[in-house]
């Protein structure tokens, strides 16, 4: 997981030493809600997760209407499954590193796509039935997983930013000897507000 993390912040320099027509970079900070599920034949029923997003950001201008943009964030993520007598709730939490392309199709508005690599720093499972309730940490997921990330953004003048997303998690959340053979998948919508400097 070092070796990934290491990589890919050599990744992300190359790309904006190598972007010759740069003019400056447009740090920043986000933040927002998250609606996240988690899918495999297992998990058809669950209910989505509610949860959040926290982080810092560098857009770095390529041309006039393509930018390159890393982000860090803390995002809390999940699932939950909740019948008539009992809840459960798992929570996963990661630092997410997108590394996202950014289309601008008219000034401020600007289309959103890349890869997410991310890493696991945080594993709970809540149970609920009434008479018990049961918090506990679990060691089930996987420490790192690699997802994309699509949506759209928009930027005002004073700097100020919405923008959407949906999440998809391409290799399995958990380590492959911890359940059967079907992958279960992290997915789910980031809605976020943001501001540039």
């Amino acid at each position: 997981m070092k070796k990934t993390f290491l990589l890919l912040v050599i990744a992300i320099v190359g790309v904006s030493t190598s972007s010759n027509a740069q003019e400056y970079w447009n740090f920043g900070v986000k933040g927002g809600v998250n609606f996240t599920n988690m899918t495999s034949d297992g998990f058809e029923d669950n209910k989505s997760r509610t949860g959040f997003h926290l982080g810092v950001l560098a857009e770095i201008p390529v041309s006039d209407r393509f930018s390159v943009q890393p982000e860090v964030l803390y995002s809390t993520q999940g699932t939950e499954d909740e019948r008539s007598n009992f809840t459960n709730e798992y929570k996963l939490d990661y630092i997410q590193v997108p590394l996202i392309a950014k289309f601008y199709l008219i000034d401020g508005l600007a289309l959103e796509a890349g890869p997410s690599f991310n890493f696991l720093v945080n594993e709970e499972y809540k149970f609920d039935n009434g008479a018990l309730d049961l918090e506990a940490d679990s060691e089930l997921a996987s420490t790192f997983e690699f997802a994309g990330a699509f949506g759209a953004s928009y930027k005002f003048n004073n700097g100020f930013f919405v923008n959407g997303r949906y999440v998809q998690g391409f290799t399995d959340a958990f380590d492959s000897d911890s359940f059967d053979d079907d992958a279960i998948n992290n997915n789910g919508f980031q809605l976020g507000v943001g501001f540039q400097f």
